[in-house]
Formats: structure tokens, sequence, C-alpha cells
């Protein structure tokens, strides 16, 4: 798919942000070509011109992001990025993520979070800062699931050797494991595989509502068992029951486990 490039000037790149453990967030891209079809950054579309396109098609690039960083500082830990992967594929060529961390107050804390192994390309800026982490989106998916949830995104194995790399460079590394899914999600494995190279987790159940009646719909057409077991308040508490038996037979550290409406 060809995607939409947009470029755009930002007046601020620091927003407040009330995701769990950040007081900010840097969104140097709006929009991502990881076209995840579960995203809860769909939303963002509904104001945005209609000639965008559907989600995973356009990314805004804010091309001043570098410059408003810059001399800045924030008290508090930084996340990059909350409504954009940082290392998706546009990042290739425009390079802002790599700007910003050039131009970035090492001081800062900040926390960076993608599904692309391009995160490997700055481990030299990495090291420059004095508390920062590094964390990778691994979920399992594999085959048909992959090619329908996240057509965009490399592989979990790729991912998984992404984190090892990160690992063994010295850096603290987190793995966020969402979205959990009945019967499409190998929980075990995406631990178990991982466990070495992360300092903790994250784990997140699929938030039905942000994403939407387009995912629900593939799901029920492709994975009806897992459409079910969703759509059944019984059945999905015993499928979060299982699986937070799994992690906590694991001996890992976590963050979260992030259930919503529950």
């Amino acid at each position: 798919m060809k995607i939409k490039l947009i470029k755009t000037k930002a007046k601020e790149i620091f927003t407040k942000s009330k995701l769990p453990g950040c007081d900010w967030a840097i969104n140097q891209y709006v929009g991502c070509d990881h076209s995840c079809l579960y995203c809860y950054a769909k939303f963002i579309s509904r104001w945005r011109p209609p000639d965008y396109g559907k989600w995973g098609g356009w990314v805004e690039a804010k091309m001043n992001a570098p410059e408003l960083v810059s001399g800045r500082h924030v008290d508090g830990w930084v996340y990059m990025s909350s409504i954009s992967d940082p290392y998706q594929s546009v990042e290739k060529e425009l390079g802002l993520t790599r700007k910003i961390l050039e131009n970035l107050d090492k001081t800062i804390k900040i926390s960076i979070q993608t599904k692309s192994d391009l995160i490997l390309r700055d481990i030299d800026l990495f090291r420059q800062f004095k508390d920062i982490e590094v964390g990778l989106t691994i979920n399992t998916f594999t085959g048909k699931a992959k090619n329908i949830f996240e057509p965009g995104a490399i592989s979990s194995e790729q991912r998984i050797k992404a984190l090892k790399i990160l690992k063994k460079a010295g850096l603290k590394t987190f793995v966020f494991v969402s979205p959990l899914l009945p019967g499409l999600i190998d929980l075990k494995k995406a631990i178990e595989e991982t466990k070495d190279y992360a300092d903790y987790y994250f784990f997140e159940f699929i938030n039905i509502r942000a994403a939407g009646a387009e995912f629900m719909e593939a799901l029920r057409q492709h994975f009806p068992e897992s459409h079910e077991i969703l759509r059944d308040r019984r059945r999905f508490l015993e499928f979060v029951k299982e699986s937070k038996k799994v992690i906590s037979s694991e001996n890992i550290k976590v963050h979260a486990i992030e259930i919503h409406g529950s």
C-alpha cells in the first residue's frame, strides 16, 4: 500500500499523557503505516479530511519536531509515541525520530516503544541518555492473523531478535504483549521467548471498543471462536483468569495488566 505522507508543522511537541507510567508524549508522527486493524488510535481519523483515506494509509509528519525539543526539559517520563510508531517505515526517509533524540535533553526520562527493528539504528543515541527504556510490542501473530491484523508490521520473530540486540547493548528493555486475544496469541511462548531479554512486561487484553466494528467483523469472519469468547462475558473472564495464571507462573516483573471495560 502506498502511504499518503502529509508534512506539517506543530506548535508544541510535548503533550500531557494519561497513559500508565507516562507524564508526557512525543508524537512526531500522527498515523501509522503498520495498519494494525485493532489500533486504538484510529479515532484520530474522525478529525482528518476524508481524502486522507483509511487508517494505515496516511501519516502526518511534524517536520519541525526536532526543533521543538531543542533546549527543552520536562519532568517525569516521556513516552514515544502514543498515537503512532516512532520507527514506522516513513522514519527511514525522514529521520524525525533520530533528529529528536539528537536534540533532546539527555537528562529527560524517556520510554520508547515500537513494532519495528529500525529501532536498532539508534542504539548509539540511546546510550547517551541517563534514564531510558526501550520496548517492543510482541504478540505472536502468525499467518492469516498477522496478515489481517498487522499487515504493515514485521513479524514477532524479528521483533524478538531486535529485543535481544537491545538488551545485549546494555539497555533497559520491556515487552508489551498486546492485544491478548483468545486462541490467537500464544502467551506462554511470548513470555518464554523474551524473558531473558526483558526487564519487565506490560500486558493488555483487546480493547474491543477502541478496536472498532471493522476489527470485530474481521474477527467474526475469520476467527469465529475468538469472536464468540469476546462476546460472552463469562467466557471472556475465564480467558482473562487463565491468562493471568500463565503470567503469574513465569517469574517475571509485570508493570501492568490492562483489562478494558472490566
